[in-house]
């Protein structure tokens, strides 16, 4: 009797702990195209990227211009010369590379930008959440966008329109 009436106190003390947590969702996509200085932001990166590959795409072009004419001249060349000529398209290819790398590589130019562009919207974004699940007691936000694990929601929890009204955008 004593072990049937402790599994029923367990069992109730689990029931009313789970219901007592309170969770929702937000859609991080739908935030962030709701707020403008996001996409500007995002224009501007775009911008640049394009910039940033004609140049890269520039400096392989001419490497290649240069590989093209090399073996149209190769057999009026001399041993020296065909040795300075493939130096040359080499160190052109390798600029090119370099060039790719530093504008898009891990710790490239376009990545520092994006940073510098886009970490202070994100905080915003992350301190308006934070504030609505303070107020409204929330123990956890899930991103639907980015979670592939969940498969169906509730519209109800849904609160991507309480965060955008928390920084000063209604929808």
């Amino acid at each position: 009797m004593k072990k049937i009436l402790l599994s029923l106190l367990c069992l109730l003390g689990v029931a009313f702990a789970g219901s007592a947590q309170k969770f929702a969702l937000v859609d991080m996509e739908y935030i962030l195209k709701n707020v403008p200085s996001y996409e500007m932001a995002n224009e501007q990166l775009n911008q640049l990227s394009q910039r940033w590959q004609k140049e890269v795409e520039a400096l392989s072009k001419e490497a290649d211009t240069m590989y093209k004419q090399y073996l149209a001249d190769k057999v009026f060349l001399t041993e020296e010369q065909v040795k300075k000529r493939e130096s040359e398209i080499v160190a052109k290819e390798q600029e090119a590379t370099e060039l790719r790398y530093k504008y898009f590589g891990p710790e490239g130019e376009l990545y520092k930008k994006r940073q510098t562009l886009m970490k202070p919207i994100q905080d915003d974004v992350y301190n308006a959440v934070k504030k609505l699940s303070e107020e409204r007691g929330y123990q956890a936000i899930f991103d639907r966008a980015s979670s592939a694990n969940i498969i169906y929601a509730s519209p109800r929890i849904d609160v991507s329109n309480e965060v955008l009204a928390k920084l000063g955008y209604s929808n």
